[in-house]
């Protein structure tokens, strides 16, 4: 009787505890359940009360600036992709040199951070043959450096054959103006290239009534120039002098006109040249010749193979190359990326076939649509270029989640960075913020990423067409909206 009553006991103890841990795991179920739903609704409502205030101040600021304008703006939480603001996101706009985004996205994807490009010289028989690598910083000390390096080899050359063959002969990109002349922005693209494929003219005033005195760098005779100025006094205020080549008939003859004052300081105008694989041959012959080598002939000639290579210059990383053309929105350097990786050994670097690996990349990786937009170029020069804002920050979103995120997004100069397109910009705060600029005639933009104490990463697109005079009010529209989103919490 004895044992039957302990079992009684034992099962409803057992009984007992076992109700009690259900009990008590149902309990805490119900508090997990609770404090999940608590948890989403507080993290929903919170985004929602952010996407309200966004769009209650910018909003208001696109109705108090009055501005005359076509405007896309797209605003990206990047933790979890939550869209806090978005106005004619969708709407495809002309992006000038915003387009540099795609362009330094895609050689990251396809070409190692730490490829150079390389510049060789090659012996065959008395013939020299310097062949290009598409170099697009090649300098004139660079090039001087090899010339050195054939003088102590050589004393006579019979002919010196230049090689750009790497690239088509296709110098200028699919849209770009017409009349964009001599100015350095639109230089033309080559396999060689020097100094930008511009020369600089260093103007200093003379005695009044004289010309104004003009140094060449460098010093060639590739270039002409007529010199119609004039040093006037300082009384008459004047400095407009001007320099245009003659771009029309696509010669390299300068006309320099205006005045100059007499105290003025010293100003150096950059003008682009015509032919860039003519303009390395002169400049090459001219040092050698100084170097007391002397050259007979000088022929164009793509060269299928150099067997007896004897000197090597290599450039500056791909990585360096990409941080110049962001800081400085350098044209020549994102032509020659987008050319060059459609190179091959049987494929000579073109525009088409690099637009190609672009728009590759970005339909595979990036998930972009990209029959949805038209890329025709690197730089965004060209007038053909259309992207909304919605596909810039997808891009922006998709290279801030890869393991080049951190890299990528230090490519874009920070408010207020010396030389660079945010200079005098966002002087408060400037670490927060990091963004490439777009400007053409009737074109400004402003993308990339900011940091803001509120709101948190972001990522953000403002796109701006169609206006008629400076682009000043515009720029400070852009500017006011990141300013605000950049501000300290109170």
């Amino acid at each position: 009787m004895l044992n039957f009553i302990q079992h009684i006991s034992r099962m409803t103890i057992e009984i007992f505890l076992s109700f009690w841990i259900k009990a008590v795991q149902h309990i805490y179920l119900m508090i997990g359940l609770l404090w999940f739903f608590s948890c989403t609704a507080t993290k929903t409502f919170n985004q929602a009360h952010k996407k309200r205030t966004v769009e209650a101040f910018i909003n208001k600021h696109i109705k108090n600036s009055e501005l005359k304008m076509q405007l896309g703006i797209k605003i990206v939480s990047l933790p979890d992709g939550a869209t806090l603001y978005e106005f004619n996101s969708d709407k495809l706009m002309t992006p000038a040199s915003t387009n540099k985004l795609f362009t330094s996205a895609a050689s990251i994807h396809h070409l190692p951070q730490g490829h150079s490009f390389k510049t060789t010289l090659a012996l065959s028989g008395n013939n020299l043959i310097l062949r290009g690598g598409a170099d697009p910083g090649l300098s004139f000390e660079e090039l001087n450096s090899l010339s050195r390096i054939v003088s102590k080899k050589v004393n006579m050359i019979d002919t010196l054959f230049i090689d750009d063959g790497i690239f088509d002969l296709v110098r200028y990109g699919e849209g770009w103006m017409w009349d964009e002349g001599s100015e350095k922005y639109s230089a033309a693209i080559g396999g060689l290239n020097l100094y930008g494929n511009c020369i600089d003219f260093i103007c200093s005033p003379n005695v009044i009534g004289k010309s104004v005195q003009i140094e060449l760098y460098p010093k060639t005779d590739y270039i002409s120039f007529t010199n119609n100025s004039m040093t006037v006094s300082d009384t008459l205020k004047s400095n407009t002098l001007k320099i245009d080549r003659d771009w029309l008939n696509q010669t390299n003859h300068f006309n320099i006109i205006g005045s100059m004052s007499l105290n003025s300081e010293n100003d150096t105008l950059t003008k682009n040249v015509q032919d860039p694989t003519a303009y390395v041959a002169t400049v090459f012959r001219e040092q050698l010749d100084d170097l007391g080598v002397k050259v007979n002939h000088v022929h164009k000639k793509n060269a299928l193979s150099i067997s007896d290579t004897f000197a090597l210059h290599e450039s500056k990383t791909v990585l360096e190359y990409l941080t110049k053309m962001m800081f400085e929105s350098d044209n020549l350097i994102a032509e020659s990326l987008i050319k060059y990786i459609s190179a091959n050994d049987s494929t000579v670097g073109n525009w088409s076939d690099g637009m190609n690996k672009m728009k590759l990349f970005l339909h595979e990786e990036v998930n972009s649509d990209t029959n949805a937009l038209r890329i025709v170029d690197g730089s965004g020069l060209s007038r053909y270029n259309l992207i909304s804002p919605n596909q810039v920050v997808g891009l922006l979103q998709y290279m801030n989640n890869t393991k080049m995120g951190k890299m990528y997004k230090a490519l874009l100069p920070h408010g207020d960075m010396k030389d660079s397109g945010l200079e005098n910009r966002f002087k408060v705060n400037s670490e927060r913020i990091n963004a490439k600029t777009g400007t053409l005639s009737g074109v400004s933009c402003l993308s990339g990423y900011i940091v803001s104490p509120q709101y948190g990463p972001l990522a953000f697109s403002i796109m701006i067409n169609g206006f008629v005079g400076s682009v000043q009010p515009y720029r400070e529209f852009k500017d006011e909206i990141c300013l605000w989103l950049m501000r300290d919490t109170k």
